[in-house]
């Protein structure tokens, strides 16, 4: 979690939210950061920079199973989805989401027992630090 608090301070003036992205062994495949504002893109969420670069140096097209999604955020609709689709085994995340969470708050995407894939989920991993670096942003 800390190397994802990391790169969420790298978001310029982005929503500050970091994800990292680690092999099955531990090694890290991919870090990010929000780039929504920086990119013009809707879907440039600090999870799906992530899971794209990991995946393109995975060795497996697509697919990340047995490896673990680290973010400071706890994931929305749009990036539960794409951790279910890239089949990762683990996500991780720090603060928890009332909002817009779809990993336990507001839905529960990833448990679904409709779909193919159910990674395992971890909330509230060093969840003040995260915290933090949203109240600062939104103080601003």
């Amino acid at each position: 979690m800390r190397r994802a608090l990391q790169a969420a301070t790298a978001s310029g003036g982005d929503l500050p939210v970091g994800a990292v992205v680690y092999d099955p062994r531990g090694r890290e495949l991919a870090a990010a950061a929000n780039q929504r504002e920086a990119l013009a893109d809707p879907t440039a969420h600090a999870e799906i920079l992530a899971l794209r670069a990991a995946a393109a140096v995975h060795g497996d097209g697509w697919r990340l199973e047995g490896c673990m999604l680290v973010v400071t955020l706890e994931p929305c609709t749009m990036c539960a989805g794409a951790a279910v689709l890239a089949r990762v085994g683990e996500i991780v995340f720090g603060a928890w989401e009332p909002k817009t969470g779809a990993v336990g708050s507001l839905w529960d995407v990833v448990r679904d027992e409709r779909l193919n894939h159910n990674p395992d989920v971890y909330g509230g991993v060093l969840p003040d630090e995260s915290a933090n670096l949203l109240r600062a942003y939104f103080g601003r």
